[in-house]
């Protein structure tokens, strides 16, 4: 008979944790894959940009040399970014453009919330056929807009007025914030209105309190394509101003640097760079906001 004391125990050697030479090449070849492909398409995300700063940092000279490498830079020079910020405008457009969207954006973002809140929360007849007209409305180019809304503003005296396109470009944003919201509010449970409203909050108190910040990711985002689009708007900036004093970046880059068939091809891509900044900051702060804000309310009880 066989006790615990005397019964033999068989010692199992672990098996070795050294990968072989098979599995360390598999890891090689599929690790080389994977970053070259993202390699591969971030060089395609950023060769505009680096061939947009290669060329405003050459002289007029160097960009029409047809015989020289055009991503190369021979004699780097400021003087693009000097003509831009000394014979031209921009600073006063960078101004009209921040202003415009700006305003825009806070409109269409307050409106487009409301109507979202409405359309996904609350039940009246038509709220189906609403919404989808909603959508639809969007999807509407602004070619087709432009003139009945241009004869508009004349009529009532505001052409040539930075007012004139913080009022038409809440026609195009509107719809796309209320579209993009209502998917948010459809997200967020009804109960936690109902527990509020149960508890003596109002409808408006527990939207305010329980809704907004549940749905501030939802927000940030369509904030930030409302304020892009506002920015980058071209059509109606060229149709409703005239003056250089209310001009927005798009417009009056293309109005004073591109003169019939003569471009400053290197003023333009300085301002492109330049223009592009406020937009890169715009999103780096937000997107980190963004982030934190959602690590930050993970690990809240």
């Amino acid at each position: 008979m066989y006790t615990s004391r005397t019964r033999r125990r068989t010692r199992v050697e672990p098996r070795s944790r050294v990968p072989s030479r098979a599995r360390i090449l598999r890891r090689i070849i599929s690790g080389s894959g994977v970053y070259g492909g993202l390699a591969f398409f971030l060089i395609i995300m950023l060769f505009p940009f680096y061939y947009m700063l290669v060329t405003s940092i050459k002289p007029d000279a160097e960009i029409y040399d047809m015989s020289q490498f055009p991503l190369i830079v021979k004699e780097p020079t400021l003087f693009q970014y000097q003509y831009l910020l000394e014979k031209t405008h921009f600073l006063l457009w960078l101004k009209n453009s921040a202003v415009v969207a700006t305003v825009s954006t806070v409109i269409s973002l307050t409106l487009g919330t409301i109507a979202a809140y409405a359309l996904a929360r609350l039940h009246f007849k038509g709220n189906q056929p609403l919404g989808l007209s909603v959508y639809i409305t969007y999807l509407v180019p602004t070619s087709l807009l432009f003139l009945p809304l241009a004869y508009v503003i004349r009529q009532i005296g505001l052409f040539d007025n930075p007012i004139a396109l913080m009022i038409t470009y809440p026609t195009f944003l509107v719809p796309f914030c209320t579209w993009l919201l209502m998917g948010y509010f459809k997200a967020v449970p009804r109960e936690l209105e109902e527990c509020a409203m149960v508890d003596g909050c109002t409808r408006f108190h527990a939207f305010r309190a329980i809704v907004l910040p549940i749905i501030l990711p939802g927000l940030v985002s369509a904030g930030l394509f409302a304020f892009t689009l506002s920015w980058n708007e071209f059509l109606y900036a060229l149709t409703l101003t005239q003056s250089y004093a209310v001009k927005t970046l798009p417009v009056g880059i293309v109005s004073q640097l591109v003169l019939g068939d003569v471009y400053f091809w290197g003023s333009l891509m300085a301002a492109a760079i330049l223009g592009s900044v406020p937009i890169a900051i715009i999103y780096s702060f937000f997107l980190e906001y963004y982030v934190k804000g959602m690590t930050a309310g993970a690990v809240k009880g």
